[in-house]
């Protein structure tokens, strides 16, 4: 499948976990730092979803910031 600049591949987990550049260890590994932020909060309106979700991909995208950025 080719979906413009991304391609689909079909990975079989049985046989090979991550094979070069075919893996998802980056979106999992971002899914995992962002719903542990999101708990904190025990629950988020709908209606600010992304905002929400586009602070954590600013914390992931910029964690190498050691300084602490108030929301």
């Amino acid at each position: 499948m080719d979906a413009g600049e991304f391609s689909h591949f079909r990975i079989n987990h049985s046989t090979h976990f991550a094979e070069r550049q075919n893996h998802i260890n980056g979106t999992e590994n971002f899914w995992n730092q962002a719903k542990c932020h999101l708990r904190k909060f025990n629950g988020i309106p709908k209606a600010h979803f992304e905002l929400y979700l586009k602070e954590c991909e600013w914390r992931f995208n910029n964690s190498e910031i050691k300084v602490l950025v108030p929301f």
